[in-house]
């Protein structure tokens, strides 16, 4: 049975493989028969990768910019009333 995605809610849930099951933390209440997607997350990217070179690139500190900049960046941009 296909799901519309429009109307799916998801929640993400960190567990922890022991003897090949996914184990959940004890507060995680999934009713059964619930349709579940694991993403493992062994596949990081090495640090000399080109995306992570091109994220730190972007992610570096801008001293030139209001420290509110990110609460803010409506206002910086497009002129919305500020937030406090």
């Amino acid at each position: 049975m296909a799901v519309n995605s429009r109307y799916a809610i998801g929640v993400s849930i960190k567990g922890t493989v022991k003897n090949g099951v996914v184990v959940l933390p004890p507060e995680a209440k999934l009713p059964d028969g619930t349709v579940v997607e694991v993403i493992a997350e062994t596949d990081l990217l090495p640090e000399d990768h080109p995306a992570i070179a091109a994220i730190i690139k972007l992610a570096k500190p801008r001293p030139d910019w209001p420290e509110d900049f990110a609460l803010n960046h409506a206002h910086y941009v497009k002129g919305h009333p500020r937030k406090s």
